[in-house]
């Protein structure tokens, strides 16, 4: 038996129709998160404050799934995912492995399918207090204030930038003065130049995207994902057509971010 969990606005579909395989795992394979349910309720459920962060509107809630023994499923540890460090084993092996260990956050399995409507056991909501935010061993660590980790809209957010400011909090300089430093990195242009122009473009809701569409083509592949990440949020017109011309780009990195923007808000969590 193991756990999911989601969004508790999905519950209905996920009883009429099972759990969709929309998260990526190790090797860019389409699947669902789960973890075994073990003894430890908190162990079992650790993962709910950490998935709770990203802002699912009417809470989560725990999907039990019970797999056939033999079910071949990816096993380790978040970390691991990242270097394709994953081991495949069968879904009995992987219960067995996470039951031994004597610290088990943070360790994830994958079921590279869909799950079937046959195989949910049962859905119930679960406290949204339970299990570590951040990564396990991050309560009393000083939390990052940085664009890339925090949470817009999070509890308590404004009070600890306040608190924390850290150097590349906003707001950003003027659209203007950035394209400046953008005219001012040369041809093709200095990636570093760029990259931190882009960076501070992020911040914004609305930006020119016209001016910007020749980094598409920059040599340098960083410079090209950090124009993915840049206008991923924007609403200004020409945004879709940009990330379908990167969405081919000849670097994995810059597709997958693509893919990934696409992907964020819409997936089914763990």
């Amino acid at each position: 038996m193991f756990v999911h969990l989601t969004s508790a606005a999905n519950a209905q579909r996920i009883r009429r129709s099972g759990i969709r395989a929309v998260s990526q795992g190790q090797g860019g394979v389409r699947g669902v998160y789960c973890f075994p349910v073990l003894p430890s309720y908190t162990l079992t459920h650790q993962w709910l404050r950490e998935l709770a962060r990203s802002g699912n509107r009417g809470g989560l809630v725990a999907v039990h799934v019970r797999l056939d023994d033999e079910q071949h499923v990816l096993v380790g540890r978040y970390t691991d995912r990242r270097r394709d460090a994953q081991s495949t084993v069968v879904a009995a092996e992987a219960v067995r492995r996470i039951a031994a260990l004597d610290d088990a956050r943070g360790w994830e399995v994958f079921v590279p399918r869909a799950i079937r409507p046959r195989e949910v056991h049962r859905i119930r909501t679960a406290p949204q207090v339970t299990g570590w935010r951040y990564w396990p061993d991050a309560h009393g660590v000083r939390p990052c204030t940085c664009s890339g980790c925090r949470v817009r809209g999070e509890y308590g957010s404004r009070r600890l930038r306040e608190r924390l400011p850290h150097p590349l909090d906003g707001p950003p300089p003027p659209a203007e003065a950035l394209l400046a430093r953008v005219a001012a990195a040369g041809e093709p242009g200095d990636p570093l130049v760029l990259r931190e122009a882009l960076h501070w473009f992020g911040m914004r809701r609305r930006g020119p995207i016209a001016r910007l569409t020749r980094l598409a083509s920059h040599p340098d592949p960083g410079v090209r994902e950090d124009l993915v990440w840049a206008v991923a949020r924007w609403s200004s017109p020409g945004v879709a057509d940009l990330l379908q011309a990167l969405a081919d780009d000849p670097c994995p990195d810059v597709r997958e971010a693509v893919e990934a923007v696409r992907e964020e808000g819409g997936s089914e969590a763990r």
